[in-house]
């Protein structure tokens, strides 16, 4: 008997995009509570999280939908190590650039217990409560804004048959546009999801860097959509042989 597989298309700019479920994971972007929590590391800074509190409801619904597509769900945390042996060397741009945000200071938790700022394995860099990851999804730790530095990602997709990546996440200049380049570097199809993403810088300036960003990828790296379009799409799929 051949196996069958759900075929949906994407009303997307600059043009539809088809993927087959079965070979399309969503990928969620450090939607953790240093960026995404009023304690977190933003917050402390005193950075406006609306934008990025505004994507968790939309980002909710596009994770449901995609799991009851067969979909694979992917979470990217960025995270040092304890000993910070990741974080880079004192002169390293990677570090010097965190260090301003008290990347490795030591804070306490909402729930009175210890924490520290972009360290892995802390409530710091736990997936915000209402997007927390479900059984059979996968959490790939990273320590530079790309995802695919450095990490498993790559294998963990590959190993997997996936061949089209969904984005969401935050944020959308940074850690976002680093990783879709590099998946599309990769040959993968990358669609952004615009309201399921949020960049704090410029925001309130006739075009941010969210804007800058959804600009580039829609010319050239990918596809960029809406996760209205995304869940109206996987309402009516259409079923064809599953291929390799």
């Amino acid at each position: 008997m051949t196996e069958r597989s759900a075929v949906f298309t994407i009303e997307a700019r600059p043009a539809p995009v088809s993927f087959d479920a079965a070979h399309t994971a969503v990928i969620v972007v450090d939607m953790q509570n240093d960026f995404g929590s009023p304690k977190g590391m933003f917050g402390r800074a005193g950075i406006d999280l609306t934008g990025i509190r505004a994507t968790i409801e939309p980002t909710r619904h596009v994770l449901a939908s995609a799991r009851r597509a067969g979909m694979k769900v992917v979470y990217l945390k960025m995270a040092f190590r304890s000993d910070l042996s990741d974080a880079g060397a004192p002169d390293s741009p990677n570090w010097l650039k965190h260090l301003p945000m008290q990347a490795g200071e030591s804070v306490t938790a909402p729930d009175g217990g210890p924490s520290r700022v972009l360290i892995r394995d802390t409530w710091n860099t736990e997936i915000v409560d209402e997007l927390s990851p479900e059984p059979g999804d996968v959490v790939v730790y990273k320590h530079r804004f790309s995802g695919f530095f450095e990490t498993d990602l790559d294998a963990i997709l590959k190993n997997s048959g996936i061949r089209n990546l969904v984005f969401t996440g935050c944020t959308t200049s940074v850690c976002v546009e680093s990783t879709i380049k590099d998946a599309m570097f990769r040959d993968y199809h990358c669609l952004l999801l615009e309201d399921c993403t949020a960049e704090a810088i410029g925001a309130g300036l006739p075009r941010s860097n969210h804007d800058a960003t959804l600009l580039v990828i829609q010319l050239l790296v990918g596809w960029v959509s809406d996760s209205a379009t995304w869940l109206a799409a996987l309402e009516h799929p259409a079923a064809v042989p599953a291929t390799s």
